[in-house]
């Protein structure tokens, strides 16, 4: 019996030998395809990761130049609001000295009929002509009153009217610049 255990053994050992060769074989191949596949998707992850950050990056600089440009737009918006503004208040400060220089004329024709008034006062001989000539200057006075608060209306008006032109004008820059944007 112990000659046939030997060669059952050998065999047995033979056997096992081949299955643990085959086995072995096996699981590198296993071991070798799925480090393989690791590296694969590894290598998958990295490239889409890559386009992920390059996409990204480009979505960046491309936010960041849209809000430079509308910085830039903004700025020009305000700038050309200030410069309007400006404008109007040239136009007003213009007004203001062209309406005093009107008036200015206006209180001088003044003075010089009310010094007229006193000489003819002083040459006049009765009551009854000073009340007449009272009369008549009063008037007058009433008349020149009338028209000369007349014309610093019309020149007021203009001059609101001339004032608000520039800002008129941004307002309407202003809404077409709403418009595009919606």
């Amino acid at each position: 019996m112990a000659s046939k255990a030997k060669p059952a053994a050998k065999k047995a050992a033979s056997t096992t030998k081949t299955t643990t060769k085959k086995t072995a074989d096996k699981v590198e191949t296993t071991m070798t395809k799925a480090a393989d596949k690791a590296k694969e998707y590894v290598k998958m992850t990295n490239e889409k990761m890559e386009n992920f950050m390059a996409d990204a990056q480009t979505r960046a600089k491309e936010a960041a130049d849209k809000a430079m440009s509308m910085a830039s737009d903004t700025v020009e918006f305000h700038k050309a609001n200030l410069e309007a503004m400006v404008e109007s208040g040239k136009i007003t400060a213009k007004g203001m000295q062209d309406l005093g220089k009107q008036n200015a004329e206006f209180a001088r024709e003044n003075f010089e009929a009310v010094t007229a008034s006193m000489q003819d006062i002083a040459s006049l001989k009765s009551p009854r002509d000073y009340f007449e000539m009272q009369n008549e200057k009063g008037r007058a006075a009433f008349d020149t009153l009338v028209s000369q608060a007349s014309k610093n209306t019309e020149t007021f008006m203009k001059l609101a009217s001339d004032a608000f032109q520039p800002l008129s004008a941004r307002m309407t820059a202003a809404m077409e610049t709403v418009k595009k944007a919606a």
